[in-house]
């Protein structure tokens, strides 16, 4: 698939003067849940009403939706609001239900973009349709798995695409529920600057409280529009109850996010200054945890050495660890100068690290 400026005339025709918005409930609860909510979001920059109708849950047991009775109460939602829908299908089953109910844009979830077979039947039941159909992100952090699934909507010609940056599944624990992993959307977005890309901040930080700061981050970063979940009672939801916000809330913060085309010379210059600063405070807090991490393994070599009572300085191995680091900063650019300051401080803290465990 190659970048070209048609990728981007389904959001262009909107004519927005912000940022799209996908908002609604993570699941369709009941016809009055939905329908109140799209009420309540009617005539704001909401372009997009989405709801959960098939969810696919880790675990059995857990609600996983109402099924394609959701999809008329959208209908009913079109009806009354004028406000397009959006729901996710995860395999032809649900495709065809969804163009029965005509659904205006689709989704695939993060754990179906995993597998080519689920993509490929999606595609396969969506083949020449002129809805608009967004892919998450998988659920593991792979750039070409992600732009795989793009490529085979693109090759069952489907001309309206995009994608969603929803976060990234880790063994570690983060703040976040699903780690953001910018650098890949940035990595996307460089290859097919005019694929539209929309970020989900409700899944990557499963709080409430961390949307605002995450939409912000996204829109610096250039991202098209977000997709954010709403709930007229967050914490009674049926499904992802933490990451909900109130329709009045999240009217609130599209306001309070809301970015206007700038009209002086200096517009381009500020928007590409502005983009890449976002990108170096990305990198910035990747650093701050990277170092947390790193002393938190400290702090375990510092108990075993406690244990076997051996010393905190082993001369040899810091020696190897800082020829191996001059040696791979060179590769990266990196002046043997600015490597040895910066080991040598991290070397310093890690130190302190052992000693206050080996002390207490």
């Amino acid at each position: 698939m190659e970048n070209k400026k048609e990728l981007r005339t389904w959001l262009d025709d909107l004519k927005l003067d912000h940022p799209l918005v996908i908002a609604g409930p993570c699941s369709a609860e009941t016809e009055e849940q939905v329908l109140g909510i799209a009420h309540q979001l009617k005539d704001t920059d909401v372009s997009y009403f989405r709801a959960g109708i098939w969810k696919p849950r880790t675990r059995p047991g857990m609600f996983e939706g109402v099924g394609a009775l959701g999809l008329k109460w959208l209908q009913k939602v079109k009806a009354e609001t004028g406000m397009k829908t959006a729901t996710e299908v995860a395999n032809r089953a649900h495709v065809e239900l969804a163009l029965e109910h005509d659904i205006d844009l689709l989704w695939i979830g993060a754990r179906s973009t995993v597998s080519p077979f689920i993509v490929q039947e999606i595609a396969d039941a969506l083949k020449g349709t002129d809805k608009i159909v967004l892919v998450k992100n998988p659920v593991n952090p792979d750039l070409p798995l992600w732009l795989g699934a793009i490529e085979r909507l693109a090759s069952a010609d489907i001309k309206r695409l995009g994608a969603i940056h929803r976060g990234f599944s880790t063994y570690d624990k983060t703040k976040y529920r699903n780690n953001p992993e910018w650098q890949l959307a940035i990595e996307l977005q460089t290859k097919f600057p005019d694929l539209p890309l929309i970020n989900d901040p409700s899944h990557i930080t499963g709080k409430r409280d961390m949307i605002f700061d995450v939409s912000q981050t996204a829109l610096d970063l250039n991202f098209d529009g977000l997709m954010i979940e709403t709930h007229t009672d967050p914490d009674n939801a049926w499904s992802d109850a933490a990451q909900q916000v109130t329709p009045k809330a999240l009217i609130q913060m599209m306001v309070d996010l809301k970015i206007r085309k700038e009209s002086d010379p200096e517009a381009e210059y500020n928007t590409n200054l502005n983009n890449l600063r976002a990108q170096i405070d990305v990198v910035d807090n990747q650093l701050i945890e990277m170092m947390g991490k790193r002393m938190r393994i400290a702090d375990g070599i510092g108990a075993l050495k406690k244990q076997k009572n051996v010393a905190v300085l082993q001369s040899k191995r810091w020696n190897e660890i800082l020829g191996n680091m001059v040696l791979e900063g060179e590769q990266n650019g990196l002046s043997e100068e600015f490597i040895l300051k910066m080991f040598k401080a991290i070397h310093q803290e890690s130190i302190n690290h052992q000693e206050k465990i080996i002390n207490a």
